[in-house]
């Protein structure tokens, strides 16, 4: 090749290069799932994974799942770079009834297998939950059913996180998350419905498991689902980074609505709807720093509708609607000071009729927590219920508290100091 070919040559690979830097829109995969149409066809989950691990084995793209109703044994495991879209308020994935057996062994800490008294209805695939009556939170397994080793023992796909004894009453239950995804990146999930089947499944806590579950994810959109009578938390995201949540709603689960937590950094939760659920409407966890919560309408909880504490601290929280929860609308939970939800701000947000019992004020403040904000809020009652309680109650723990800009509505006394 001459000289004048090979500069011909280079400028074309320099072309090539210059192109995918300046952002070329490549095609990515793209499979569409559906009941009686689509490129794979099923009205279970195992033709949804299908679909899942098929695009993320290509680097990534979309499902597109159809309308209908389609019955999972367990969890929808997100994959990297891999976004799930269901035609909104028609794509409906549904959890089958539950099954629940004693444990027959006990279950040792890092053991990979596990065996049941009665395995009758479990299937290798089946998502599954051990816990005794010792454990709870992050020391329930769940797990995934890999093969079956003999009529009652089963390989599970991770470790036993503690031991699980027969002694104290240890059990695996067919409890997952319907959506879940665990260590995965750049993922989103979009237009699901999720129906809990509350009545007929086991329940699962919330930092193992929740009608779409996150842990330890990055960069991972959750938009316009509903997930709905979840026998345990809506929606749930632990130790991960820049989760988006938004338009979305949960509603009558038997858990929290919405469960931040565990470290979760830079969560954006906006334009969604928790109503009627079994905890509170918004719990934010453990650790949570640098959120931003806007125009969510938190209603007829539990609990509270916002739960806040340990080391939860420089969040936003903007333009909610916070009305008709059991308890008060926004608490603050004793902390000491070191681990106190430090440098919040709530502006602009509606706090009225909420609140009873012991938690007679509207905003109640216990523990320790300094240089909190409130601006902008309007706080009370509408009179409706003719109650009168407190608008900001808290002890002498809490310091440098900045709530002179607000809009106090019914109530016997603005602020008290107990």
């Amino acid at each position: 090749m001459n000289l004048r070919g090979r500069v011909g040559v280079w400028c074309l690979g320099v072309a090539m290069c210059m192109g995918a830097v300046m952002g070329v829109a490549a095609e990515l995969a793209e499979i569409s799932v559906g009941i009686d149409e689509g490129d794979l066809r099923g009205s279970d989950g195992r033709a949804l994974q299908a679909a899942v691990d098929y695009v993320a084995g290509l680097g990534g793209g979309t499902v597109r799942i159809g309308a209908g109703r389609y019955e999972m044994r367990n969890a929808l495991i997100l994959r990297d770079n891999v976004h799930v879209v269901g035609v909104p308020g028609e794509t409906t994935l549904v959890a089958r009834d539950g099954l629940i057996s004693p444990l027959a062994a006990d279950g040792d800490a890092n053991q990979w297998e596990i065996t049941v008294a009665d395995p009758t209805g479990f299937q290798v695939g089946d998502g599954v939950a051990i816990v005794d009556n010792n454990s709870g939170g992050f020391t329930d397994t769940t797990a995934t059913l890999t093969a079956r080793l003999d009529g009652n023992t089963f390989r599970i796909s991770r470790p036993l996180y503690v031991d699980y004894m027969v002694s104290n009453n240890a059990r695996a239950k067919q409890a997952f998350p319907v959506v879940g995804g665990w260590q995965v990146k750049n993922a989103s999930v979009e237009g699901l419905v999720i129906d809990g089947n509350r009545a007929k499944c086991e329940s699962v806590g919330g930092c193992r498991a929740a009608g779409i579950y996150l842990f330890e994810c990055e960069d991972i959109a959750i938009r316009n689902c509903v997930v709905a009578d979840y026998d345990g938390d809506g929606i749930s995201f632990q130790v991960s980074q820049r989760v988006t949540v938004e338009d979305c709603v949960s509603r009558g689960n038997a858990g929290l609505g919405i469960h931040p937590g565990s470290g979760s950094q830079h969560p954006t939760v906006r334009n969604n709807l928790s109503e009627g659920n079994g905890g509170d409407g918004l719990y934010v966890c453990w650790r949570v720093k640098h959120g931003v919560f806007e125009n969510n309408t938190l209603v007829g909880n539990a609990r509270d509708g916002i739960s806040i504490g340990h080391k939860d601290t420089d969040n936003l929280f903007v333009g909610n609607e916070i009305t008709g929860n059991s308890r008060s609308g926004i608490m603050f939970r004793g902390e000491s000071e070191a681990m106190g939800a430090h440098r919040n701000v709530f502006e602009g947000n509606r706090i009225v009729d909420n609140g009873g019992g012991e938690h007679d004020a509207a905003i109640l403040m216990r523990g320790h927590h300094h240089d909190v904000v409130f601006r902008g809020n309007t706080i009370g009652n509408s009179g409706e219920s003719g109650d009168e309680r407190v608008g900001i109650r808290h002890g002498e723990g809490v310091i440098r508290l900045d709530a002179g800009e607000n809009e106090f509505v019914n109530v016997s006394a603005e602020r008290v100091t107990d």
